[in-house]
């Protein structure tokens, strides 16, 4: 550790290993520290993304930083980014273990934390019959028996989309109450609208039967999707005096188009920047920020 980069890149998943791509391809060097701890760790598989539908993610992840690895230029290493900081005109990372590194520019990929609703049996099913998106799991629940739990305004938009995959309730939670037209929608969508709350999750774990409600009924569901309310994954961010945007689930960092953050110097991809979580929409924005960040050193911020 303890060397000069010309850029280090905080996070070792779909953004921050396509960011790095294209840097040791350009033949800078460049540092990947991660934790290992990415956002998707509890699904089993990665759906929807080019090339690797199916597979795992720690496949994926594994095959990618191999791949990595093999231009001389690039480095990863485990471990947890701690705090980071400019001093001068270099910003210094620092890891738990105590070991440092320097570099001219840095790329935030440190992704968020998922914040699930307390209800007893939805911790242990996460990412298994309790899903995020549809467009990620849908298709492997397709033809069941689906509930969306509201967490927020937004799971509306939600409960409209998952009928495509089948037939749908939507447990409102006392959260939202739908409009007159918003109503009419849903009921053209056939989805059922379920105002009791839900109380607990029902099943052998990691599987679903259904869920309890409050007033005593059971509702046979067999996958529930749920809209989590989110949090950044990492301090960083706030310790290097980025700015952030409140986004439908939670805040994200604010960057341009290229992924420069308003902190000169700093850039920032995937879940951790944008509303949009999505293991192509990371990739992108990872290449985006690499290559950002060359640019930035040849021609200045």
């Amino acid at each position: 550790m303890d060397k000069h980069y010309d850029v280090i890149v905080i996070g070792g998943s779909f953004a921050g290993l396509s960011a790095a791509m294209q840097l040791a391809r350009a033949r800078r060097r460049v540092l990947v520290l991660d934790s290992r701890r990415p956002r998707n760790r509890f699904a089993s598989h990665a759906h929807g993304f080019l090339g690797q539908d199916g597979k795992a993610p720690s496949e994926i992840i594994d095959e990618a930083t191999a791949q990595l690895s093999a231009y001389p230029t690039a480095h990863v290493a485990t471990g947890e980014a701690r705090t980071a900081e400019r001093v001068d005109d270099c910003f210094i990372v620092t890891q738990s273990s105590g070991s440092t590194a320097s570099a001219d520019r840095l790329i935030l990929a440190t992704g968020i934390r998922d914040e699930l609703p307390s209800l007893p049996g939805l911790d242990e099913r996460w990412g298994i019959s309790a899903l995020h998106c549809p467009y990620c799991h849908g298709y492997e629940v397709a033809d069941k028996r689906l509930g969306v739990l509201a967490t927020h305004s937004l799971s509306i938009h939600q409960a409209m989309l998952v009928p495509d995959w089948g037939p749908t309730t939507w447990f409102t939670q006392g959260i939202v109450e739908p409009s007159l037209e918003e109503t009419a929608l849903l009921e053209a969508r056939n989805v059922r609208i379920e105002r009791a709350p839900v109380v607990e999750v029902l099943g052998d774990v990691p599987n679903m039967t259904g869920l309890r409600l409050a007033d005593g009924r059971a509702i046979e569901i067999d996958a529930l999707f749920v809209g989590p309310r989110t949090q950044m994954a990492s301090p960083l961010a706030k310790q290097l005096g980025c700015e952030f945007d409140e986004g439908p689930m939670g805040p994200v960092i604010r960057v341009d188009n290229w992924k420069q953050t308003t902190v000169p110097g700093v850039f920032a991809a995937g879940d951790a920047a944008s509303a949009w979580s999505n293991a192509t929409f990371a990739s992108a924005a990872g290449v985006a920020a690499g290559v950002a960040a060359h640019r930035s050193l040849i021609f200045g911020l």
